[in-house]
């Protein structure tokens, strides 16, 4: 339970956070309802804490001593009243209405509260996607410039294709796909995987039969010399039940039409049509669904402490920051 005041909280949305991103939601959208969530609940709790100052005036309308004179003797005494309730109080309270949210406003403004992303998923694309708030917009900057690597599953159905590649668009052909086997998706698969691999040392002009591409390669896989031409670095079939199947790839400088086209082709090469049912990017470098915070836990305290976790991975992951050689991490 929270018990830092609106000040505090507003200090604390410096960094990274990483949310769970569904399909049919764009990343302009999301982003607008995480600023509205926060500057709502940062102002909720504001108001709370400035309450108006009520000042008290206390007077008394009957004294506590009166004097009396005796008329035959021309004496005076002294009679001390201290019959009970007989002192009036009277409240005459005075708001102070200068910082009152009716007067002022909410203290926090979407414009006031900078949030960048770091991946952009498409429209049909769910998964993991990371938010950078205030100065961690910085941090969300140099993940996307450093080129990290995501994974994703892929759902495609044979036998069909559509206008757009996808489930929602209108059918445009069909073809058989009963004489396809899992093993022919895996071998197509892996001929992909090869081709794009050797693709990477072409960027940078190397020889595959040269020396200084063996020491590259036994380094592990190596990033790209475009940062526009999307590479795979694994690809596999880890689902079939015809004509239905599910690849997990992993891959950098993609979008989702090239995951699309990808479906596509597959249905091409495979002497049949195919189209997507499903993406979900399941891995952006070391985030993964297991960090995603899901959009009805958008609160302040799940937010801070998703944030902290955040913060804390990229302490122990400094290269995703900053690239420093060729190879991946």
């Amino acid at each position: 339970m929270i018990t830092a005041d609106s000040v505090q909280l507003w200090n604390a949305l410096k960094g990274i956070i990483c949310v769970y991103k569904p399909a049919e939601v764009s990343v302009r959208n999301l982003r607008k309802k995480l600023i509205h969530k926060l500057c709502t609940d940062l102002s909720e709790l504001d108001e709370k804490l400035r309450t108006p100052l009520i000042n008290q005036q206390i007077t008394s309308n009957v004294p506590l001593i009166s004097e009396t004179t005796n008329p035959t003797t021309n004496e005076t005494s002294i009679t001390r009243s201290l019959i009970e309730n007989e002192v009036e109080v009277e409240e005459n309270p005075t708001v102070d209405l200068s910082y009152h949210p009716l007067v002022v406003g909410p203290r926090y403004l979407h414009e006031d509260l900078s949030v960048s992303w770091s991946n952009y998923l498409g429209w049909n694309t769910s998964g993991v996607l990371i938010f950078g708030l205030r100065a961690g917009t910085q941090f969300a900057k140099y993940i996307r410039e450093n080129r990290s690597t995501r994974a994703y599953r892929i759902s495609g159905t044979l036998g069909k294709a559509t206008d757009n590649g996808f489930k929602s668009g209108k059918v445009v052909e069909r073809s058989t796909w009963k004489f396809i086997k899992e093993f022919h998706i895996q071998k197509f698969l892996s001929t992909m995987q090869a081709s794009h691999q050797q693709k990477i040392f072409e960027m940078y002009g190397l020889d595959m039969q040269s020396q200084l591409a063996y020491e590259l390669a036994v380094k592990g896989p190596i990033r790209p010399a475009n940062s526009k031409i999307p590479i795979i670095y694994g690809i596999k079939c880890i689902d079939f039940q015809a004509p239905n199947f599910t690849l997990e790839i992993q891959c950098v400088n993609e979008d989702e039409q090239f995951l699309i086209n990808l479906i596509h082709e597959i249905g091409l090469k495979l002497h049949s049509t195919a189209h997507t049912t499903g993406i979900k990017c399941i891995r952006h470098s070391c985030f993964k669904l297991e960090h995603t915070l899901l959009p009805k836990h958008w609160t302040l305290e799940h937010i801070v402490n998703n944030m902290d976790m955040c913060n804390e991975m990229l302490r122990k992951n400094e290269q995703i920051l900053k690239q420093t050689n060729v190879a991946l991490n």
